[in-house]
């Protein structure tokens, strides 16, 4: 089975989506989206799979949102991903693609919805929060 996690390792919840993934089991293909961002043709196909609003999808702190115009309801879906492209930062994290679905992992237990094996026991995030799996019917904090 594939997992893909598009991942930045200087933020704490994608480091932590990427630890649930590996207790649960599996070893996912780890994108530093940063580094290596998806194409155009990817990145549309990743947010549609999210079924997000384009702008859900965008992360605003820390990066030019505001700067750009990014915020004003005149810029349309693809001057959003064109700004995606251009400044991958824009892009919130972390998405991880299996193959029972696709999700923006915020907060991190997110990604327990489609692991194959989200049975993954009591998980400390790197705040102390414990998050623990309750046999299907989701993620407890």
């Amino acid at each position: 089975m594939t997992i893909t996690i598009y991942h930045n390792p200087a933020c704490g919840t994608s480091r932590n989506t990427l630890a649930m993934i590996r207790q649960s089991g599996e070893e996912p293909t780890v994108i530093e989206y940063l580094k290596t961002p998806p194409s155009r043709e990817r990145l549309v196909e990743l947010i549609a799979a999210i079924g997000a609003p384009i702008r859900d999808i965008m992360r605003q702190k820390g990066t030019p949102y505001e700067e750009l115009g990014l915020d004003d309801a005149a810029v349309t879906d693809a001057q959003l991903i064109d700004a995606m492209l251009a400044h991958p930062i824009l892009i919130n994290r972390p998405i991880v693609e299996t193959p029972k679905g696709t999700r923006l992992c915020r907060p991190s237990e997110v990604v327990l919805e489609i692991l194959p094996n989200p049975q993954i026991g009591a998980f400390t995030k790197e705040d102390g929060e414990v998050v623990t799996f309750d046999g299907g019917k989701g993620a407890q904090s």
